[in-house]
């Protein structure tokens, strides 16, 4: 594993749970994400009513289409919007055709599809609760409350923007000092000799990183430094590194904005586990003794149906 590998998987491993960590997911603190690239304008929407298609008479409307397509979200995520359109409609074709197929052979009337039918629509109207539930608990005042208290528990900590140039031997370390020592440009050197594929093309820079994100020679080394300056050869596992410290700082808060996505799905996920919860203790659950639990609980569902992460209180990071 080089030497840059490890500092990201040291560097991810170190993230805390939400929005206000969320910096140190980043490959570099110093520089905030892009924004994602701009989605592709959506057609107007069609009137709910609008037939698309009939079937011996039975309509399909646009409405019917943006149900299916719900349901195909994940089938269609590759899809141009018109692609989509036609893929809902023929798939909604093939359905009914399939369905109308299954009724005239009687299949709905067993016991077992009557007992799928139920739970499928106990499951929707689950679905549907759990929505609106989160409709209502995404606020900008909630948001910002969270976003401010989390904030002010964060501990004020020391970054290093660094620089360095990895060779295998300290002999190599030496020319490099040598080199530097009679004016040479230390991003030119890192791009001619260092061995850390990583940074090398960048004129060796590994951006910002906190006390624990390197191997600890290189930590103890990097953080002594006053920028500016350069260390002498330091030894690690990875060979002799001659490092540049261009700043130092205190690590900033990522602006709201930044993390506003994360802190939503905080309060969503929040929100629904509450709802669900209270709607637990309200009812009078009885388990019979041959549907008592033989292992660990499971977490609750989430709005999707599927079983999610119970959430975790905003920290700050670590």
């Amino acid at each position: 594993m080089t030497f840059s590998a490890l500092r990201s998987r040291r560097y991810a491993a170190l993230g805390a749970t939400l929005a206000l960590s969320l910096a140190a997911a980043t490959p570099s603190l110093a520089q905030t994400p892009p924004p994602p690239a701009a989605a592709p304008q959506a057609a107007p929407a069609q009137d709910p009513s609008t037939v698309l298609a009939t079937i011996d008479g039975a309509p399909i409307t646009a409405g019917d289409v943006a149900v299916a397509s719900e349901d195909l979200e994940q089938s269609m995520a590759s899809m141009t919007e018109p692609q989509r359109k036609d893929y809902a409609l023929n798939y909604l074709i093939d359905l009914k055709l399939a369905a109308r197929a299954a009724e005239k052979d009687k299949l709905g009337e067993t016991e077992a599809f009557k007992k799928r039918v139920a739970y499928l629509t106990d499951r929707a109207l689950m679905e549907e609760l759990l929505q609106r539930e989160a409709k209502s608990a995404v606020t900008d005042e909630r948001l910002h409350k969270l976003y401010d208290e989390t904030a002010k528990n964060i501990k004020p900590e020391e970054e290093v923007h660094a620089r360095h140039i990895l060779v295998r031997t300290e002999d190599e370390a030496k020319k490099v000092e040598d080199r530097l020592s009679k004016g040479e440009d230390f991003a030119k050197i890192a791009n001619e000799v260092s061995i850390d594929p990583g940074s090398a093309k960048r004129g060796g820079d590994l951006g910002f990183f906190q006390r624990g994100q390197m191997v600890p020679e290189f930590d103890d080394a990097a953080f002594k430094l006053e920028p500016g300056k350069v260390s002498e050869p330091v030894k690690t596992q990875f060979g002799y590194h001659v490092i540049k410290v261009d700043e130092k700082r205190t690590r900033p808060v990522p602006p709201f904005d930044q993390v506003r996505p994360q802190i939503e799905n905080y309060v969503v996920r929040t929100a629904q586990q509450d709802l669900v919860l209270k709607l637990r203790n309200d009812a009078k659950v009885e388990r019979t003794e041959a549907g008592k639990p033989s292992a660990p609980p499971v977490p609750l569902p989430d709005a999707g149906g599927d079983p999610s992460v119970t959430p975790e209180a905003p920290t700050a990071p670590k």
